[in-house]
């Protein structure tokens, strides 16, 4: 069975689970020692830590670094090792995200962490003003003598999303000693940073599907025609759904450690954190859960000096084999056959849980089309095929287009919600290069009190409700009298505004992945270069063996 893992060892095997099967066919016994490693996937012999990020580990960690998919589906408690969450609040699309976000930047005293896939400093906030973020920024250190600004950014976010290069030169906003705007292209090649944090002054801090830039922003409506939902230069996009998770206490300390490993990495700079933060919680924002316990499950790519992360994947198997009643998940893509296979064997199961998916339908570009809309459909077709009692829906959302017709609400949210006891909130899509390839960043939020558990489920019915334009008390009324959201969903989904099932033939056509995926939708690095010091040290190993066997014959004769 797998171990859970924090920075420098193992923790117990959970009860009830599996143990490992080896490679004879019978569980090896539960012992640190028995670990293997092996490389990018591997367990870690026992007290050996995982020295990717240079700059020491962090201190607190979830996720199995293996994951069995022969292991019976488990109970207990999914988060081993974790902290707990002072508050936690779900904002739903970015309106609710962009309007606390530009509380707390306000707030900040001392330091404010900005990690993302893009940044533009020219949106806002709130758009009905003029306040541009790269102007909230510049007043909030002008009126803090101690405060520090840092921004770490893929250096290719702002060139993919806006085609430009001007924010690569300094601007009036960021021309100041303590606002430090640096761009990360120490990866692998076709992999991205794609981590989405804010952390403000190791006290509240955010994490999502959001980044701070052009092209988020939009209301729980999403109406086809909004004023409001224009980019920096006044044109119009298409309504897009999403979430981002806000946090306090132990939880936003920990995440500003994430920050702090990424910009050393990036930068060479270290920065220890801080003592007493000074951030007050929005006394106008009840948090959903308190007290709650919480981890964070990263996705790094391996190299020939690190062997990576693949935390958030597993702790996406973990959550869904963990789930008796209910699996709901918003994805923008829907291309990992590694989760349909586990998707697939809990919908054969006679007494698993539903599935309701609500994903992006339209593809954007060629190569995203071709390959991610077809694996999508592929994958669809192999969970109907394996959906033998009816449990499985996969939908998209769409609006009143205001002339009779729909519109598609893009969807762009990165979430797993089990049951009333599981939430994953994060930057991992649900397609490979999110496995092991791009850096990202997931949080587990795990319900344990009955308060707690009332508030996920609250949380995944409001989602259910925005999408079916229904109210929250409908759907929270029909999932507690049928035990089933399917139900809720096939009675509510009758307006103009709703979801939509994705028209796939069942009976004909191919249910793996398209040949050439690992080229286009790669699941680790793939540098021929990577793997030459390995090669030569195992050339150098062997001719040090050959030179001292033909030395040993000679001495011999």
């Amino acid at each position: 069975m797998p171990a859970k893992w924090a920075s420098g060892g193992f923790s117990a095997r959970p009860p009830g689970r599996a143990r490992h099967q080896g490679q004879s066919g019978k569980p090896e016994p539960w012992e640190p020692e028995c670990a293997r490693k092996r490389l990018g996937l591997g367990w870690l012999p026992s007290g050996e830590s995982r020295p990717c990020l240079k700059g020491g580990e962090f201190d607190v960690y979830l996720a199995d670094q293996e994951f069995n998919i022969d292991a019976v589906p488990f109970q207990d408690s999914i988060i081993r090792i974790g902290q707990n969450a002072d508050k936690v609040a779900f904002l739903i699309d970015a309106k609710d995200y962009f309007r606390r976000l530009h509380q707390v930047l306000r707030r900040a005293k001392n330091a404010i962490w900005i990690v993302g896939w893009d940044f533009n400093p020219n949106i806002r906030l709130r758009p009905e003003t003029d306040e541009t973020l790269g102007g909230l920024l510049r007043s909030a250190v002008e009126a803090n003598p101690q405060l520090q600004v840092r921004i770490l950014i893929w250096a290719m976010g702002p060139i993919y999303s806006g085609k430009t290069l001007k924010f690569f030169r300094k601007m009036p906003w960021s021309d100041h000693p303590r606002i430090s705007l640096h761009f990360d292209l120490k990866h692998p090649v076709r992999a991205c940073h794609h981590q989405k944090i804010v952390c403000v002054d190791d006290t509240i801090a955010f994490l999502g599907g959001m980044d701070i830039t052009a092209r988020r922003w939009d209301d729980r409506q999403h109406a086809v025609e909004n004023d409001l939902r224009v980019s920096p230069e006044g044109v119009p996009y298409e309504p897009v759904h999403d979430i981002q998770a806000m946090v306090s206490g132990k939880a936003a300390r920990m995440i500003g450690d994430i920050a702090r490993k990424r910009w050393h990495r990036a930068t060479g700079e270290a920065h220890a954190p801080l003592e007493n933060g000074e951030v007050d919680w929005p006394l106008d924002l009840p948090p959903a859960l308190e007290g709650c316990r919480t981890a964070v499950a990263l996705t790094e790519p391996w190299n020939w000096s690190c062997k990576g992360r693949r935390e958030a994947i597993r702790l996406t198997h973990d959550a869904l084999m963990s789930a008796r009643r209910h699996i709901y998940i918003e994805t923008q893509y829907l291309a990992s056959f590694n989760v349909a296979k586990t998707l697939a064997r809990r919908l054969q199961e006679p007494d698993g849980p539903e599935v309701v998916a609500i994903v992006t339908r339209r593809s954007h570009g060629f190569l995203e089309k071709i390959m991610m809309g077809n694996n999508r459909d592929r994958l669809i077709r192999r969970l109907k095929r394996a959906d033998r009692f009816g449990r499985l829906r996969v939908m998209y959302p769409v609006v009143s287009n205001g002339k009779g017709g729909e519109h598609e609400v893009l969807v762009h949210s990165k979430l797993i919600v089990v049951d009333d006891h599981f939430v994953r909130i994060g930057s991992s899509n649900l397609n490979y290069r999110s496995e092991g390839l791009d850096t990202e960043c997931d949080l587990a939020l795990e319900g344990v009190t009955a308060e707690q558990r009332l508030a996920i489920s609250h949380f995944r019915n409001d989602l259910l409700a925005e999408h079916l334009d229904a109210e929250i008390g409908e759907v929270a009324a029909m999932i507690e009298r049928d035990g089933s959201m399917i139900v809720a969903i096939d009675t509510l989904n009758t307006r103009i505004r709703g979801l939509r099932p994705f028209i796939v033939d069942v009976e004909r056509g191919e249910t793996s992945s398209i040949p050439g995926t690992g080229l286009i939708d790669p699941r680790e690095p793939f540098w021929p270069l990577q793997s030459l010091p390995a090669q030569f040290g195992a050339m150098a190993s062997w001719l040090r063996g050959a030179l001292s066997f033909s030395s040993g014959c000679r001495m011999r004769k």
